[in-house]
């Protein structure tokens, strides 16, 4: 601990005798001990050095000891003053008091009563200090939760104003965020007790906080799961390096690799979390391109293109007849991705097609909101399954079984998806059927565009919405015409028909009698 302590006395000889004093106890944490001859030169020397503790002279000229201190706690609260004069100035002691003096020494100034003033302030201020770092520390933690949460919406919000000035200086060269994965600790610790568990973890993670530390390579966030993010600060061109390293070192202690995923570099804010996606993407694809290494950003990945040069397009085509759970165009696809022009001369041919396809549908699906492994629930060992395979056929075989269940699952989930905005459609319709609704006014509460809210309606419910609306309100008539103390022009208002005259048509349109021929039929 560094303590900055300021002298101030207009008295050049009292100046340099207090000094000597004071810079010459070796048994405080005393750093820098300077002087100056006057409340000015003091306040000038405030602005230009920190200053933790100062010993002022009461009464001075021009600016007196007292209208220093005010100025002095102006410029640094925090500051710790001891004032000093002789007995005839003792009546000042109130008014040092009122400025929240640290201390009064009487002049001369004994050496113990000096010494014992600043060892206490000392030890105040390092307890201050000490307040101050775990306080600073909570608050690093509090805005990294805030930054997690932040780069884990699907759609990013406004960023907090603190955090966006927590980021700044990651910004001003680009920065890039990068997902450390710990491989295969689901199964390897399995057998660990929990305490052996915490122990380990808690040494992995004070492994790589070290590493990031000593290679200046910027913040390590720990997450879930034997996660990490990194918020780079290393220039782009030294960032390969240093996570080959981090891969290498971090095999080398503890027997267990790490994977890497890594988003781009960028000096804006939103794109720092589109970076963030980045990283999760090509950390999604471990099980394909293999574990123990760096992944770049998914999306630049490209891998040697051998067969089907129009992967893009089929696979677009396959995708959208996964959403609309057509089986047959999906096989059609699956059949023209590997019937391309080049022959299959090695089983890394079929991989290099495998990888094309997963990643591009994993990367549209992302965009979509949806997470092929997750949706699939594969896990680790899937990547040993392709290895198995010795033919075109065996490959097809599961890949086709594979994707027929992601249609079905993705088919199963848009339909319920839709079933549920119908009902709530129809929930909210009901409530308001004494009102005049239009499909416009229903399109627009649910954020829709009236014509996707028709088209969606005849191809959920197969009638038109003004057909489904007609029908809502007939039912609800008949509900009303069972009770016999109500007029039927009461009814018609009730149900949102304004006019009677085309009230009774429309009824009778639906229902093949009038109101009260339905009445007498039911005897009601």
């Amino acid at each position: 601990m560094e303590i900055n302590v300021l002298l101030v006395d207009d008295e050049v000889v009292d100046l340099e005798w207090l000094r000597r004093r004071v810079a010459g106890n070796e048994h405080l944490p005393l750093h820098n001990v300077r002087t100056a001859a006057s409340g000015f030169a003091a306040l000038k020397m405030m602005e230009q050095y920190p200053v933790d503790i100062i010993l002022s002279d009461i009464r001075m000229p021009i600016m007196s000891g007292m209208e220093f201190a005010r100025k002095a706690k102006e410029i640094n609260p925090e500051v710790h003053i001891v004032f000093i004069s002789g007995h005839q100035d003792f009546s000042y002691a109130k008014e040092a008091i009122q400025l929240s003096a640290s201390g009064y020494l009487l002049k001369p100034v004994d050496d113990d009563e000096l010494n014992h003033m600043l060892s206490g302030l000392c030890a105040k201020i390092e307890k201050e200090r000490k307040q101050h770092t775990s306080l600073s520390e909570t608050l690093t933690l509090v805005n990294q939760e805030l930054l997690l949460r932040w780069f884990n919406e699907a759609t990013p919000g406004q960023v907090e104003t603190h955090i966006q000035s927590f980021l700044v200086p990651y910004l001003q060269d680009a920065s890039a965020v990068a997902i450390v994965e710990i491989d295969d600790m689901a199964w390897k610790i399995e057998s660990w007790t929990e305490e052996k568990r915490s122990v380990w973890s808690s040494s992995a993670n004070h492994f790589i906080r070290k590493f990031a530390h000593d290679q200046n390579l910027g913040m390590v966030i720990t997450t879930y799961d034997y996660h990490f993010v990194i918020l780079a600060a290393v220039q782009e061109q030294y960032f390969t390096a240093l996570m080959e390293e981090l891969i290498r070192a971090f095999y080398q202690e503890f027997s267990f690799s790490i994977t890497i995923g890594r988003g781009m570099y960028t000096t804006e804010l939103d794109k720092l979390h589109k970076s963030y996606r980045q990283a999760q993407a090509a950390l999604s694809i471990k099980w394909i391109v293999g574990k123990n290494r760096l992944i770049q950003d998914a999306s630049e990945w490209h891998p040697k293109e051998k067969i089907a040069a129009d992967v893009e397009v089929i696979v677009d085509r396959m995708l959208k007849a996964m959403l609309d759970y057509d089986l047959t165009t999906i096989d059609d696809c699956l059949l023209q991705l590997f019937a391309g022009d080049s022959p299959i001369s090695q089983k890394n041919d079929i991989y290099d097609i495998i990888i094309r396809i997963t990643s591009k549908l994993h990367a549209d699906l992302r965009q979509m909101d949806e997470h092929l492994y997750e949706i699939l629930n594969w896990d680790s060992h899937h990547p040993f399954v392709l290895f198995q395979f010795e033919t075109v056929h065996d490959i097809l075989s599961w890949l086709r079984r594979r994707f027929f269940e992601l249609s079905e699952l993705l088919y199963l989930k848009r339909q319920r998806q839709k079933r549920k905005l119908i009902d709530e459609i129809t929930e909210y319709v009901k409530g308001r059927l004494e009102q005049k609704v239009t499909l416009n006014e229903v399109a627009a509460h649910f954020d829709f565009t009236p014509n996707y809210l028709g088209h969606l309606f005849k191809v959920e419910t197969n009638s038109l919405f003004s057909d489904f609306l007609g029908e809502l309100r007939m039912k609800r008539v008949c509900e009303l015409l069972g009770d016999p103390t109500k007029k039927i022009y009461e009814i018609a208002e009730q149900a949102g028909y304004k006019n009677i005259i085309y009230f009774n048509r429309q009824f009778k349109q639906y229902m093949g009698m009038s109101p009260g021929e339905y009445r007498k039929r039911n005897k009601i």
